[in-house]
């Protein structure tokens, strides 16, 4: 993989600091602190995505007359050509928006079920969930959610949202520096399928950064799809070649449980901070785990401690301890499960559960509350706190991530804000290509537990616990910021702190993606059986400021040269995409993160 940006961030930081030291450049004030991308202005449409065709797909739905869901729909399905080794058609996902003629957020659920076929029994006679193959996917739900989308607030007609997407399938696209990564880690997972070796080794090796991949069967089931609408996949003739391969392949998905399958609209999740109303992805996803870190944070004066501040780093990874906490004891399908919503986003329940932070010291357990009782300690658990010092850790690198996500964010003039995370999960999702149809479904699969009584218990018919969660906020009633960023359990991890960098601390939306983050591994992973890492990672430039103080309070802290976790830069959030509406203005402000190949444009 380049590591171009990267190299080109070090350069510009060694020159920026032959004057002053790393730990002065991190505590300047936000007029002083450097950005090394632009901050993107419009005041027609801004989109920030994950690839910049994908960003040109969607501006140039903005600029034909269609509207944010126009734009975003544009965007997903241009994906599935450029970036299907992490995300679209194949996938789930999230769509939050802000609705200009209805005045109203909207969530609309894009995840699908597991296959009927799939039962704990089944896979515990097994004695794993495949990360891989006929047996790693449950329902992809994100195409649906996005006619869902397009059907109650679009405007435009398949057949012109689909044309960029279509276009660059049947012609080709140059493979970026990113993906080509991706395509070689994936030789060993596609190599059981013929079908996935001739789409992405048609010449025996796989695509590097540069060549030009064309995607012939993809360009027809995409058109297939304009011609006949989202039924065609679900329904029609593509849903029986997956449903086909799928039975033959030895997997549970069937016709029925792709015939089946319709996205929903539900009522989004919020809290009130800092004066801002923010909105987050309602269960089954994780969004959850960084309103209620915020109802915590709320009683801290961060501003007082200072941005990445040892104090400030502490209790806002003691925040996200606890959050997860309530997370991996409360989060899962709510038509399968009674998740305590309302009650996990008390803001008693949040002062009761924020007197167990103590700023000497770290906790190695943080316990589950009872939000019930609004009692801040569940029964049978405990706060344990680490007793000692710990030893800062030096890496060359950081552990791989093997999950893989997109995200983008969409403003229009019509004053429709829309927020999006979408996955097929791992490389390639499953790897196994349906046949002459140049689609890949996801590994999903992994993401329910084996274990009898868990909230995230597999069941057939019950969607997993997500961890995308694409975020949303209004000032004043009106559209404020939409933001998400790709990173599994890093997601709200990396969204909290890019919004603290923005609300507390006065940074322009560049700036606060590109600010140094840390992500903690102190909980439960969501990838069954739910590893527990306990380390609390962050980059050097932070790490050698910070990183001596956090151990001495019992934080096992791990340094690492470049941003976990996708290391192609010196500091970020995530891959985090921000747009910012100013309420009196009206200008748009974009920025997205040095990670991948983010891409913002604005007009």
């Amino acid at each position: 993989m380049s590591r171009m940006p990267a190299i080109v961030a070090t350069a510009a930081l060694l020159v920026l600091t032959s004057s002053l030291n790393i730990g002065e450049v991190l505590a300047q004030e936000p007029d002083g602190r450097p950005f090394w991308r632009p901050v993107v202005m419009g005041t027609f449409g801004m989109v920030a995505a994950e690839h910049p065709l994908e960003t040109i797909a969607g501006m140039e739905i903005l600029r034909a007359g269609g509207n944010a869901f126009d734009a975003a729909a544009a965007v997903f399905y241009m994906t599935t050509v450029v970036e299907q080794h992490q995300a679209g058609i194949g996938g789930d996902g999230f769509i939050l928006a802000y609705v200009a003629a209805e005045d109203r957020v909207v969530f609309i659920n894009g995840t699908g079920p597991a296959p009927g076929l799939a039962t704990r029994e089944f896979y515990t006679e097994l004695g794993e969930i495949p990360n891989a193959g006929p047996l790693a996917t449950d329902v992809p739900g994100m195409a649906g959610g996005f006619d869902l989308a397009l059907l109650e607030y679009g405007t435009m007609e398949y057949a012109q949202i689909l044309a960029p997407a279509i276009r660059a399938a049947r012609d080709g696209h140059p493979v970026d520096f990113w993906a080509s990564g991706y395509h070689a880690r994936a030789v060993e997972k596609i190599s059981p399928y013929q079908s996935s070796l001739s789409v992405l080794m048609p010449e025996g090796k796989p695509f590097g950064a540069g060549d030009v991949f064309v995607q012939s069967d993809l360009a027809r089931s995409l058109e297939a799809i304009s011609r006949g609408g989202i039924d065609v996949f679900y329904r029609g003739d593509l849903a029986r070649r997956i449903a086909s391969v799928y039975e033959r392949e030895g997997g549970l998905l069937r016709y029925d449980d792709l015939a089946g399958y319709y996205a929903e609209e539900t009522s989004p999740i919020s809290t009130t901070y800092a004066g801002l109303d923010v909105y987050q992805s309602a269960p089954n996803s994780q969004g959850i785990v960084m309103l209620i870190a915020l109802n915590i944070l709320e009683g801290f004066d961060l501003v007082e401690m200072g941005h990445n501040s040892a104090d400030y780093v502490h209790v806002v990874t003691e925040a996200m301890k606890l959050a997860f906490a309530d997370r991996n004891r409360y989060v899962a399908d709510p038509k399968f499960v009674d998740v305590p919503t309302d009650a996990l986003l008390s803001k008693d329940y949040a002062a009761k559960r924020r007197e167990l932070i103590r700023m000497d010291r770290a906790m190695t357990v943080a316990p589950a509350g009872d939000p019930r009782a609004g009692r801040a300690v569940a029964d049978g658990a405990a706060a344990e706190y680490e007793s000692g010092s710990q030893t800062v850790e030096r890496s060359e690198a950081a552990p791989e991530e093997s999950g893989e996500t997109s995200s983008f964010s969409i403003a229009d003039r019509f004053g429709n804000l829309v927020s999006v995370t979408h996955s097929v999960n791992g490389t390639f999702g499953s790897g196994m290509f349906v046949d002459e149809t140049g689609i890949v479904l996801n590994n999903r699969m992994p993401y329910y537990s084996l274990d009898e009584g868990d909230v995230n218990e597999l069941v057939p018919g019950k969607r997993t616990r997500h961890t995308v969660n694409p975020a949303l906020a209004l000032k004043d009633g009106k559209p404020y910021l939409a933001w998400n960023t790709p990173g599994g359990d890093n997601q709200p991890q990396a969204m909290l702190q890019a919004f603290l960098a923005v609300v507390h601390f006065g940074m322009n939306v560049q700036q606060a993606v590109e600010a140094a983050t840390v992500t903690s591994s102190a909980f439960a992973a969501s990838m069954y059986p739910g590893r527990v890492r306990g380390m609390l990672t962050m980059p050097v430039v932070l790490g050698d400021v910070i990183g001596e103080e956090l151990a001495e309070r019992g934080h096992r802290v791990e340094v690492v040269p470049l941003q976990q976790p996708y290391r192609m830069a010196l500091s970020g959030a995530g891959a985090v995409k921000m747009v910012m509406i100013d309420p009196v203005t009206g200008v748009m402000f974009g920025g997205v993160s040095p990670a991948k190949s983010d891409y913002v444009l604005g007009w």
